[in-house]
């Protein structure tokens, strides 16, 4: 017997066999029952989702020996017949190669005739967009009136081609694209009547492959059996299907992630070497970076979407590291090159320079969040000071914030270049010794500044900078916020580096703590003593509002807290 694809083989036959088109069959099946059938219809829709077999369900259910019925019995020789394609009533004419206004004039004739055993003549003309204007000029007459036993059914991947004229005498049905979950089911029966061995992964890539078309997928199942047998592993599916690709598309994305171009680069290298296709990867990559997207806004409502499960979990996994915005602006990336990249000779040249561009952008954060938050803890400082710090009350704050990572808020490919000074550093070593301790270190602090802005920031508030025998002592109130974290090993080091260029020698950095006057809260010079000061900045680390800020803006860290008196004078 000659084999018969399994596209043809597990054609549904019935309205119940049709999968993803519940509205269209619904409504078919309830035109039938109460006798309300059209005298044309028009099926538009994708490839493969089904057009051309519910109209021979609903040829079968109208001519059936039992109906019309909306449960054809399929045993009758008029089901039989147009179920092999040899009934005399039931037509189907291929648009695209009878396109022409004679081939309308002839149907026209034969419309007059009765049908030669059934009870209606139908006429199912495929691809009906491809009918020339003159054609369908000629068919709007009879489209509109057709004798009695006469039924039109059309079928078109594309109806805004058809004319409205002909879309207004037909009832359109829209015919949907069908989910992976149904195309997975369907595939799963058919493997379980052909007694093959597939694990569900392997089917859900096939369905995956076929696009929403149930005829592709099986089409594309048909393949693999051809390839593998009937006892079908994961790797024979991925060698055919190509989705070995994929695990390029994680890493890639893995080490944008990261900001690591270097990475890109050799992955994307590996990539092209292995054979990839460049301008397929590229749609690969929009489409993976798109299902991040999608994962990162939807959280547990992803699985709504038709992304494999075990791509699920992984796709989850890398979206936690990266903020809405910035996945955001990726796609738009991969968007807007898409069309310079499909017109580039050069396609792997431009699909790096777009990986690296991707892997150098600067985390996104919207920057109304941002510059809303500075101000409410502005003002929540200058709230704290103008009452002499009795209105902040706040519950104890995490002091692993003091050590987050740093959030850089400068444009991509600004200038880090550190300004010349040409101040202290020009003296020698052993005038700085003997310098005056208090120009020493307002010196020091100013060059450390220029070296370390972050650092700077954080030794501005010592109480006293002494250089002796190399050795630099800072010394900072008891309970400054920053102490914990300047002794540290890894900023230590830093210091020793910078003063040891400062002061043009190796030098020990040793960091000392002392006690500060609280009689009062202002020195003489009407600005708030160190104690007061670090009170308030104590305080201002533990606003619940503070948290909420550095909660929401994922890899932020507080530079410097500025206090300002009621004057704005800045400490």
């Amino acid at each position: 017997m000659e084999y018969l694809v399994l596209a043809r083989k597990f054609r549904p036959q019935s309205f119940e066999d049709v999968a993803g088109q519940e509205h269209v069959v619904k409504t078919l099946r309830n035109s039938i029952s109460q006798g309300h059938v059209a005298h044309a219809f028009l099926f538009s829709g994708p490839r493969g989702v089904g057009k051309t077999t519910i109209a021979r369900i609903l040829a079968k259910s109208l001519n059936c020996e039992k109906g019309p019925t909306p449960i054809p019995c399929n045993i009758c020789s008029n089901c039989r017949e147009i179920t092999d394609g040899s009934s005399l009533d039931v037509r189907e004419i291929d648009g695209a190669s009878n396109r022409g206004i004679d081939e309308i004039r002839e149907l026209r004739e034969n419309v007059k005739f009765a049908p030669a055993a059934a009870r209606y003549k139908i006429y199912i003309i495929d691809e009906v967009h491809m009918l020339t204007r003159e054609a369908f000029n000629a068919l709007l007459k009879t489209l509109e009136e057709p004798p009695a036993h006469v039924k039109f059914i059309f079928a078109t991947t594309e109806n805004h081609k058809v004319p409205a004229t002909i879309l207004s005498r037909c009832q359109c049905y829209d015919f949907r694209r069908i989910s992976l979950q149904e195309i997975t089911g369907n595939l799963e029966k058919v493997a379980k009547s052909e007694n093959i061995q597939i694990s569900p992964a392997a089917l859900f890539w096939i369905a995956e492959a076929g696009d929403g078309s149930m005829r592709d997928a099986q089409s594309i199942f048909d393949q693999v059996i051809s390839y593998a047998g009937s006892n079908i592993n994961d790797d024979a599916v991925e060698d055919i299907l190509g989705l070995v690709d994929r695990k390029y598309l994680f890493r890639i994305s893995e080490a944008i992630g990261q900001r690591d171009a270097g990475a890109c680069l050799l992955i994307l290298e590996e990539a092209y070497l292995a054979g990839l296709d460049m301008k397929q990867f590229y749609q690969m990559m929009l489409k993976h970076f798109r299902n991040m997207l999608l994962v990162k806004i939807t959280a547990e409502g992803s699985s709504s979407f038709d992304i494999a499960p075990e791509q699920m979990e992984e796709l989850k996994k890398q979206v936690k590291k990266m903020t809405r915005e910035t996945l955001q602006l990726y796609v738009e990336i991969l968007i807007a090159e898409e069309d310079n990249f499909r017109r580039s000779q050069e396609t792997r040249l431009k699909l790096e320079t777009i990986l690296v561009r991707m892997a150098y952008l600067e985390p996104a954060i919207p920057i109304g969040e941002i510059v809303a938050a500075i101000e409410a803890v502005e003002q929540k400082l200058q709230g704290g000071l103008v009452s002499g710090g009795n209105s902040i009350q706040q519950e104890s704050a995490d002091r692993s914030m003091l050590t987050a990572p740093v959030y850089s808020a400068k444009p991509e490919g600004g200038n880090n270049t550190k300004a010349p000074f040409d101040g202290p550093d020009k003296l020698a070593a052993d005038n700085q010794q003997t310098a005056n301790p208090a120009e020493l270190g307002d010196n020091f602090k100013m060059f450390l500044k220029k070296e370390s802005p972050l650092l700077g920031a954080k030794i501005v508030s010592a109480e006293s900078i002494n250089f002796a025998d190399g050795t630099l002592t800072l010394s900072f109130p008891k309970g400054y916020i920053f102490l914990e974290n300047i002794s540290e090993k890894l900023p230590k080091e830093q210091l020793e580096q910078i003063a040891k260029k400062f002061f043009q020698r190796d030098v020990t950095i040793k960091i000392t703590t002392i006690e500060v006057d609280k009689s009062n809260n202002h020195s003489g010079n009407g600005r708030p003593k160190a104690n007061n000061v670090n009170d308030i900045k104590r305080n201002a680390m533990k606003s619940p509002l503070l948290q909420k800020v550095m909660d929401e803006f994922a890899g932020a860290e507080i530079v410097e807290i500025k206090a300002k008196t009621e004057k704005k004078q800045e400490v």
